[in-house]
Parts: C-alpha cells; sequence; structure tokens
C-alpha cells in the first residue's frame, strides 16, 4: 500500500460574496479532487487550537500525527533545521521576516504594508541577509536567508522570554501596539529601527523601487523558540517517507522527522511554484518509500494576500499539476494506494490570517467504493458529519 498526503496550505475558507457565497475550494473547477471525493471518506478536523500558535507549524505538526503540545518548541527552530542550520541547546532561533512597511517619523507609527516584500526572490534576500549580518551581526547574533522574505535569526546566550507577533497578523495596522515585547524588547526593537535605516538604503531595495516593486526595508523577528525534538516518523508509523515542499518550515518537519527532504528546482512558495516539478518529485519518491508528502504553499500566501481570485487559481493549479499526475502514477503502478487531501489549516480571505477554523478533508482508498460527495468543500464535508476532533488523529485513520 501506497500513501499520499496533498495538502493545500491554508486551503481552507469562508463563504466569499464576490464568488458568490462560495469558498474558493467550492468554487474552483478542480475535477480530480472532486472524481477522488467522489468515492472518498469526507469530513471535517481541526489541526489548530487555543493556548498554541495559529501557525502551520503546529497545524502540520497535527496533520502528520505528532501532538503539539508533547514536541512543539517554536516555529524557527524547525525552519532553521530547514536551511540546514546546526542548532546549540543554548540558542534561541527567530523567524526574520524582511518586510515591506511605509516608513513613517516616528518609526512606531509605521504602517505593516507586507509581510513578503512582493515575493522578494531568493537571491535578493540573501544579499540583504548578508548585508544585515555585516552591520548588524555578532559573535551572538547572526542572520541566514531561508526562502524569499523567510529568514532566520540565531541568538545564543540569551533566555527564552519574548512576546512577538506574525507580521502576516498586523497587514495594514499601525505597527507601534505590536513591536517586540518581553525581556528583549528593547533590543530587538532598536534591531528592527537599525535594520530599517539600513535596508531602505540598500541597492536591492533602490533598484526594486526603480522596478515599480515593494522594497523589503525592515526586518520582523517573530515565532521564537528553542532546539525541537520531533521524533522520528518510522520509528512512529513504520513507514519511510518524503517531503516535497518549497518552505524551509516543511523542510525542518522533515529533518527532525527523518524524512527525505528533497530539492525542487523553481519551487518558491507561491503561486508560480514549480507545480510539475513537485509533482514529478513525488511519482519518483513514491516508487521508493511508503508515504509521500506535498506540500503547496501557494493558496495560503493568496490568502493573506486577500487575493480570492489568485486562491481559486491556486487551487486548480494544484488539481490540474498534481493531483491530476499523481493518481495517474498511482493508477499505473499496479499497487494499492491512500491519498488523503486537505489543508492544514483556514487562512480565510476576509481575514487575511490563519483562523481555528475546522478544515475539510478526504481520503480515498484505492480498494474501497465508498459513497462521497460531488464537491469536496466545507459546506459539503461538514453535512457528511464525520468528524475527526483532534486532527492529531488523522494520520492514524489515514493509516489504519
Amino acid at each position: 500500500m501506497k500513501y499520499v498526503v496533498i495538502l493545500g496550505d491554508g486551503m481552507a475558507d469562508r463563504a466569499i460574496a464576490e464568488l458568490g457565497g462560495k469558498t474558493p475550494l467550492e468554487a474552483a473547477k478542480k475535477p480530480n479532487i472532486d472524481k477522488l471525493a467522489a468515492r472518498a471518506t469526507v469530513g471535517m478536523t481541526q489541526t489548530l487550537r487555543d493556548g498554541m500558535p495559529l501557525g502551520s507549524d503546529v497545524a502540520n505538526l497535527s496533520v502528520l500525527g505528532y501532538e503539539p503540545s508533547q514536541c512543539y518548541s517554536g516555529r524557527s527552530p524547525i525552519e532553521a533545521l530547514g536551511v540546514g542550520l546546526h542548532i546549540n541547546d543554548d540558542d534561541i532561533v527567530l523567524r526574520c521576516n524582511i518586510v515591506n512597511i511605509d516608513l513613517k517619523e516616528p518609526f512606531e507609527e509605521s504602517i505593516m504594508i507586507d509581510h513578503s516584500s512582493d515575493k522578494i526572490t531568493d537571491e535578493e534576500a540573501e544579499e540583504l541577509f548578508k548585508y544585515l549580518n555585516e552591520q548588524l551581526g555578532t559573535e551572538t547574533l547572526r542572520f541566514y536567508s531561508g526562502a524569499s522574505y523567510r529568514g532566520i535569526t540565531m541568538w545564543r546566550g540569551v533566555k527564552n522570554d519574548f512576546d512577538n507577533t506574525p507580521p502576516h497578523d498586523i497587514l495594514r495596522r499601525c505597527i507601534k501596539d505590536y513591536l517586540p515585547k518581553g525581556a528583549y524588547a528593547k533590543e530587538l526593537t532598536e534591531l528592527t529601527k537599525k535594520s530599517a535605516e539600513l535596508l531602505s538604503k540598500h541597492p536591492v531595495n533602490l533598484d526594486r523601487v526603480k522596478r515599480g516593486l515593494r522594497p523589503a526595508n525592515c526586518i520582523w523577528l517573530w515565532g521564537e523558540g528553542t532546539k525541537p525534538n520531533i521524533g522520528s516518523f518510522r520509528e512512529k508509523y513504520g513507514k519511510s517517507g518524503t517531503i516535497i515542499t518549497a518552505v524551509p518550515l516543511l523542510k525542518g518537519l522533515g529533518v527532525g522527522m527523518g524524512l527525505d527532504t528533497p530539492f525542487i528546482e523553481g519551487a518558491t512558495g507561491d503561486i508560480h511554484t514549480n507545480y510539475k516539478g513537485k509533482a514529478d518529485a513525488a511519482i519518483s519518491a513514491i516508487t521508493e518509500r511508503d508515504f509521500v508528502f506535498i506540500h503547496v504553499e501557494a493558496p495560503d500566501e493568496c490568502g493573506h494576500d486577500g487575493d480570492t481570485a489568485g486562491k481559486v487559481r491556486s487551487i486548480e493549479l494544484i488539481d490540474e499539476n498534481i493531483v491530476g499526475p499523481v493518481v495517474n502514477a498511482l493508477e499505473s503502478c499496479g499497487e494499492s494506494y491512500r491519498i488523503l487531501v486537505m489543508p492544514d489549516h483556514a487562512t480565510p480571505i476576509c481575514e487575511r490570517t490563519h483562523t481555528i477554523d475546522e478544515i475539510p478533508f478526504l481520503m480515498y482508498d484505492s480498494e474501497k467504493e465508498t459513497a462521497g460527495v460531488e464537491c469536496y468543500c466545507e459546506r459539503l464535508a461538514s453535512e457528511t458529519g464525520f468528524r475527526i476532533a483532534n486532527g492529531c488523529d488523522i494520520m492514524n485513520e489515514f493509516f489504519k
């Protein structure tokens, strides 16, 4: 038996007026997913919970069957693993977005415009992070580039006493009430201010402005944590596996779980990612592994951007370029298989950030004839009445 998870990050949503009261999942043309849904077990689950960060870190740990309250030590350490960094026991790791703010005077009155700086390229971001190290780095504090705007800061010899807000939670808001809090609030706020002074004058950003793009003119630190201890996926489930993804967070989960995390040329973490490359990598991996987890970030990015049309289109691209080819390959291999299609959490267009909403899933088994639903979406999944209350149980249900 082969097992494949196809996860559209942030794919779940709420009814949207411009879609005639439908959600993006309901509005999208996705014949391959809906064909699976017609013969699948379809229902709702919840991967996020009160008292923990409403992030893809907690959500994907849950989807993969790991109880976050037992193994979660912060988002950024997972991402650090994903970009190949070594974490010492006395390191505090923080996510370091290079964001776009409107740079008012005083600085505290600035507005958070874009958490991704117009999806800055890897090459531009790498140059900016190198510059930050030259200007602001010390023996105990260093900056590292990740994927696009997603960087990492490692700070050695400090205690884990932080209270920072994700930048995608405060889009179009004044940053004054969301600047760093906790024991190192003064130091981190000063670091943020200095970064704005430096980055706004950097040639990379001056060139971006000339090209009509938003400059990556400030850092924003959040997602702090310590060295993680997640645990082996093979030991937990007795299965070998691969995670196909563009983003450091999911690569880090793979590293922590002992799963393969191959590099995919052209995988960007947004709607312009290399869908075919991901499908090809998954098809190759499933011939050698029991389990393949295909993660696509695009719907989440569109949700954060408030881009309804983009979110619908990202779902259609997943259906056409990943689900279709992967199902065809599984059908051709001559072995029984199961497919799980789901988001990790909801990123509603109206909120532009993650919410604790229930999310729909479908589980398809090539050996079973199951009466499913005609369209994989939130409304019909809810109407089946089937619920897995704790998202951490969904993987056990998938494998049983």
